[in-house]
């Protein structure tokens, strides 16, 4: 397992790039608005635009429940399930309150929507170590 570290590392950066880059946007209302493009055509569609998902379901296999690798799907699904959430709760429902829509609004740094790229290739290799 030691001997592919690199190459799922590596896998999973740039599909957590392709993630990033069609999620980019100055706000995060933005971003949830360019998601949202993609939900109204499917639900399903949606969920094949975050590849990192199903790459953690793999991973999760792959090293046999490790508690890192189940820690990385968890971390991903609750990020998933957030944003079809907020979906819901902004463009189908319509309702949101004052104080989350001036959040949802604020901008936010270049920087932040790569948190995920350093972040998550930790736990890759706390599972493979």
């Amino acid at each position: 397992m030691y001997e592919n570290l690199i190459i799922y590392v590596v896998v999973y950066i740039l599909l957590e790039l392709y993630e990033v880059q069609w999620q980019k946007a100055h706000t995060i209302m933005g971003m949830l608005a360019r998601m949202y493009e993609h939900y109204k055509k499917s639900a399903f569609l949606f969920l094949l635009m975050h590849p990192t998902l199903y790459f953690a379901i793999y991973f999760v296999m792959v090293t046999e429940y490790n508690p890192y690798a189940l820690a990385l799907l968890s971390i991903k699904a609750a990020d998933v399930l957030t944003k079809m959430l907020l979906l819901k709760k902004i463009f189908i429902e319509q309702t949101l309150e004052q104080e989350m829509q001036e959040a949802l609004f604020t901008p936010i740094g270049g920087l932040l929507p790569y948190v995920g790229v350093v972040l998550y290739p930790f736990f890759i290799v706390m599972a493979l170590l």
